[in-house]
This record gives structure tokens, sequence and C-alpha cells, in this order.
């Protein structure tokens, strides 16, 4: 699954290095900041080789980032563990290289893409006055 996110690029963890079975290998953990509603929430990316490690290594603590990203989840011992790990990092906002047209193709019928409809505003009621409150009786408000 490959997604993409915005952000500002909150933390840098220090390059893990060293060697498998299948040779050496480098890694860099990183905390992406991203506009969550009305809060910020924050995630933890992996840069996983050499050439994603010299790509995160350009950009510095403060700057904007668009992040894509394949997630991933792995089992050990019982437990689960998500993995985010990134395939390209770019300035935000640059823009994408178009994609190559695709081949024509033979007339077909296309459903119309859904359109959500515009929010309705709720009328809004006076604020209620003294005048709206019940009078008071003295006996017992409680039901039971």
């Amino acid at each position: 699954m490959a997604l993409e996110i915005e952000g500002t690029l909150f933390q840098k963890l220090p390059v893990q290095s060293g060697n498998s079975a299948r040779g050496p290998w480098s890694k860099q953990e990183f905390v992406l900041e991203y506009p969550d509603g009305n809060y910020t929430a924050k995630a933890c990316f992996m840069a996983w080789g050499v050439e994603k490690v010299q790509d995160l290594a350009k950009y510095q603590v403060g700057d904007k980032v668009k992040v894509s990203f394949n997630l991933k989840s792995r089992e050990y011992n019982g437990r689960w563990y998500n993995d985010l790990r990134i395939w390209k990092i770019a300035p935000a906002g640059a823009a994408q290289p178009e994609a190559p047209a695709a081949p024509a193709r033979p007339a077909q019928q296309v459903a119309p893409a859904y359109q959500q409809p515009a929010p309705q505003a709720w009328p809004s009621a006076p604020a209620p006055t003294l005048e709206d409150m019940p009078a008071e009786d003295g006996g017992e408000d409680l039901p039971f």
C-alpha cells in the first residue's frame, strides 16, 4: 500500500548501519509532524538503504516535506509492529511529474464522480432568557 503525507520534519534520529548476511545496510528514522484536524500529530518514518538516507540528509529539522511511504506490519513474539518505510521524500508543494497519457480505449460508459453535497447550516435559535425558564414550585426536582 503506497501512501503520501505532508508535514514538518520534527526530528532526525541517528543513522544506524551494520552488516547482515546480505551485506552492509543503513537506515535512519525521523519524526514527521503533520496536521490532524485541529491538532498536530507525529509519526516515525524510516529511510531504509543508503540512497534513502542520503535523500533524507538533504532536509533539516523544520523543513516542510512530502513523504511517500509504504505501510507494513509484522508480528514478533505475539506482538505486532508497524513499519512506515519511505520510498520518496520531496519538498512539500513540489510539482509532481505528469503521468504519461494513457492509450485510447474504446468508448465506455463512465459513472460520474461522486460529489459530496455542501454542508447545511443549522438555523440558530435565540439564547434562552429568564422568562424561558420554568417557574420554581419549591418541590423536589428529582423524579424518583
